[in-house]
């Protein structure tokens, strides 16, 4: 970026976190809901026993990893596409092609902070659940943090592509719900997976974030390349399509 251009992204950027940190009821679902969830379920004696249907985890360690598909499908498909259909639906993105902070700077300036929620989320998720509740911290950090880079990239692209197509906060979240359902159903959130058929389990292994992926990491084993594969070209894929779709007025 040029100079004009860093100084009005960095404007918009410390206007778009106040009024993100504003968002009070924003904020706790996104970067706390999960640990939340997993504080009320530690909680419960027998959800912290080793069981062998687990592998000999506790249920709260197994269930960790769908904890992160919360705040993944929240930012990136729920808060993410339905602000930039409110700011188009508004004119905010045409009023800002007149001035020295481009339409393009507040769509950066709002990736990064759905970004900065999502790892804030992961990392108090991570901590808490170590220091509460024994669970380990990932035991393949290196390919953790390729599939949670590859499918937080999956998730976003996603939502940005509804925020594309949707002119109105209510058409993107009419077009965000049924994704948004299907990405928290897939990735064990309204059910754990071992409680789903075989074939809808391996279904969420290649489902946006890609949930399995995340589990062998955190559990010591590395992923399998043909997970993080499907989510890096959901990415590019999502990513481009977003590009092309999209319209700032």
């Amino acid at each position: 970026m040029k100079g004009n251009d860093m100084r009005g992204f960095g404007q918009l950027l410390r206007i778009e976190t106040r009024l993100y940190l504003r968002d009070i009821a924003t904020v706790v679902t996104t970067v706390g809901l999960p640990t939340l969830v997993l504080v009320v379920l530690g909680l419960i004696p027998a959800l912290r026993r080793p069981d062998p249907t687990f592998d000999g985890q506790t249920f709260v360690s197994y269930f960790a990893p769908s904890l992160l598909v919360v705040t993944l499908a929240v930012a990136g498909l729920n808060v993410l596409p339905t602000m930039l259909a409110t700011y188009r639906e508004r004119g905010v993105l045409r009023r800002l092609a007149t001035t020295p902070a481009s339409p393009a700077a507040l769509l950066a300036a709002q990736l990064v902070i759905t970004l900065a929620a999502i790892v804030a989320s992961a990392v108090l998720l991570v901590v808490v659940g170590r220091l509460a509740f024994g669970v380990p911290l990932p035991r393949h950090p290196l390919g953790f943090t390729v599939a949670f880079v590859l499918g937080t990239a999956a998730l976003l692209a996603l939502g940005l592509l509804v925020a594309a197509v949707a002119r109105t906060a209510k058409v993107a979240q009419a077009l965000m719900a049924p994704l948004f359902l299907l990405i928290m159903f897939f990735g064990g959130v309204y059910l754990p997976r071992f409680l789903l058929p075989d074939f809808l389990v391996r279904v969420g292994d290649y489902t946006p974030p890609g949930v399995q992926a995340l589990l062998d990491s955190w559990t010591g084993t590395p992923p399998r390349p043909l997970h993080l594969v499907i989510m890096a070209v959901v990415a590019v894929l999502a990513g481009a399509g977003a590009a092309k779709l999209f319209r700032w007025e």
